[in-house]
């Protein structure tokens, strides 16, 4: 999946000559956390965040540090955060290094960037143009689609043959003593496993296996260190239906 399946268009955006005020109206008008900020021209010069506006004058919050601190700094960071904390207009608050992705950008490296510079949106590129915005809500709808085509039904041997194929795909998976029993989308899982995170694992594994509608858990947990032996916790008789 990429960043041009899962983004927002077409773009709001506002101007670096509009104010302040007016551009967190629209932010908040529109529930965006942030707003890319183009140029006459339609480049982007620019992004506008909620990070942006918090530090301001008019709520009391703007940076003061001490004498020391302001001496070490120099005052051109004094002078950045006073413009940052005062400015009317949006080109004297907004963020001008961007973090933007292109179109063919795979989703899992958009949300590295995000996690690697904390920010909620990215603008999206095609060249020099912006052509949408991909946000951590984009994402969230991604994955409910996603979650929704995962339901799409199976017959019994499609199911085995999908769980299989993710256990044979997991270096963490015990491939050789683990069986998988498959009869009207009910799903037993039997065997050993030498590890207790390996049985959640697993059950993850057949939960996200389309098709199916119940799982038995009857996995042997053999402690490696002293042999010690432990059965597979109860569960009602007609085992963990899922919903």
């Amino acid at each position: 999946m990429l960043a041009r399946d899962v983004m927002t268009a077409p773009v709001i955006s506002v101007t670096p000559a509009m104010r302040t005020r007016d551009a967190v109206e629209m932010m908040l008008a529109h529930h965006l956390s942030s707003l890319p900020v183009l140029d006459e021209s339609g480049k982007l010069t620019g992004i506008l965040s909620e990070g942006d506006l918090i530090r301001r004058s008019e709520l009391g919050t703007e940076k003061h540090r001490s004498r020391f601190i302001a001496f070490i700094l120099g005052p051109g960071r004094a002078a950045h955060d006073y413009t940052k904390s005062h400015a009317r207009f949006v080109r004297g608050v907004m963020t001008q290094e961007v973090i933007a992705v292109a179109e063919e950008t795979p989703i899992e490296e958009v949300v590295g960037l995000m996690e690697k510079h904390a920010i909620k949106r990215m603008p999206v590129m095609r060249g020099d143009d912006i052509v949408g915005m991909v946000s951590r809500s984009d994402l969230l709808r991604a994955l409910v689609a996603a979650s929704r085509r995962r339901d799409e039904a199976m017959d019994d041997e499609a199911i085995k043959a999908r769980i299989l194929d993710e256990i044979a795909k997991e270096e963490w998976a015990p491939q050789n003593s683990v069986g998988v029993e498959v009869r009207d989308g009910v799903v037993m899982l039997t065997g050993t496993i030498f590890d207790a995170r390996q049985r959640l694992a697993l059950k993850v594994v057949v939960e996200n296996t389309p098709g199916v509608k119940k799982v038995h858990d009857r996995l042997v947990w053999i402690e490696p260190g002293s042999g010690l032996v432990v059965e597979a916790p109860e569960e009602a008789e007609d085992g963990e239906e899922l919903r």
